[in-house]
């Protein structure tokens, strides 16, 4: 049989699958693979590293075909340049590699029809709309887009934390969370800390949000409310590609909408009130779509 993998790169960490045929050999998970710009061979080697933690339990040195949907790859460039990295990284005959929404869509729906709404460390949704042509709203990044996201919520948490500090709003639980877990144990050192972090490290804050806001935190509560519209926001335009019959099949993805996490039920609850969507429950796992876009290449 042929030798698969699927790997579904992203913000917050890099999922593996390898399959021999339909018979999953071994799985991994590892380091964010997303691409930055101009950082396309450091993220090669991230997931190069949880690559070959999974061949290597398989007792295997290559496979035959490798899909990588990677967040960041969205223009050929870094698409490129990736391809390029994990190709001098030798670990499969062929290498194909494609962004993480392609996989998302393959997970959820094969070649069919829908829409999928993405929270983890950034944010989008993608539909492929009943005649195969795809549309997106939002994924611009943390400067120009991604509401709703970890990084938005956690962003948003900082900023509350920053305005009870001066006596501009509400006191708030985050203050105290953020500080116990963070590497900065002072307001000041966390000032500091926040201006040099990447996003990716902006947004493992984000859990602390989720938490206070189940605790009862209104401060947190607002935040995840927020993040929550913002997220539908881009799911409503999509609806209209796909006329004006018959349900419109929608999936969650990334870790913040996935089972019991923190952006879940309020985002099921507005979702519910779009007129039309059909909401898959269960949970999403786009290297799924990664393995199953691998073996239909092989």
């Amino acid at each position: 049989m042929t030798l698969c993998i699927g790997v579904d790169a992203g913000g917050s960490k890099t999922a593996v699958l390898l399959a021999d045929g339909e018979r999953v050999l071994a799985r991994a998970q590892g380091a964010p693979g997303a691409v930055r710009p101009g950082r396309a061979l450091q993220a090669a080697s991230r997931i190069a590293a949880v690559v070959r933690r999974a061949l290597t339990e398989a007792h295997l040195l290559e496979a035959d075909v490798l899909v990588v949907g990677a967040a960041g790859v969205g223009r050929e460039p870094e698409r490129g340049e990736l391809r390029e990295g994990l190709r001098g990284e030798r670990l499969a005959r062929r290498i194909i590699v494609t962004g993480d929404l392609d996989i998302a869509l393959e997970a959820a729906f094969g070649k069919g029809p829908g829409i999928v709404l993405v929270s983890g460390t950034g944010s989008v949704a993608v539909a492929r709309a009943p005649d195969g042509t795809l549309h997106r709203r939002g994924g611009y990044g943390w400067q120009m887009g991604d509401e709703g996201s970890g990084y938005a919520v956690a962003r948003m948490g900082l900023l509350a934390v920053g305005r009870a500090r001066d006596g501009r709003g509400e006191a708030t639980a985050l203050t105290q969370s953020f500080l116990a877990h963070s590497p900065p144990k002072s307001f000041e050192e966390l000032v500091r800390w926040s201006a040099a972090a990447e996003p990716g490290e902006i947004a493992t804050l984000a859990p602390l949000v989720f938490a206070a806001a189940v605790g009862g935190d209104a401060v947190a509560k607002a935040i995840i409310e927020d993040a929550a519209t913002a997220l539908c926001e881009l799911v409503a335009p999509l609806v209209a590609l796909f006329g004006g019959r018959g349900q419109i099949k929608l999936a969650l993805a990334g870790g913040n909408l996935a089972p019991e996490r923190g952006l879940r039920a309020p985002v099921l609850a507005r979702l519910h009130k779009i007129h039309r969507l059909a909401v898959r429950e269960g949970p999403l796992d786009p290297a799924e779509g990664a393995l199953a876009l691998a073996r239909q290449s092989a």
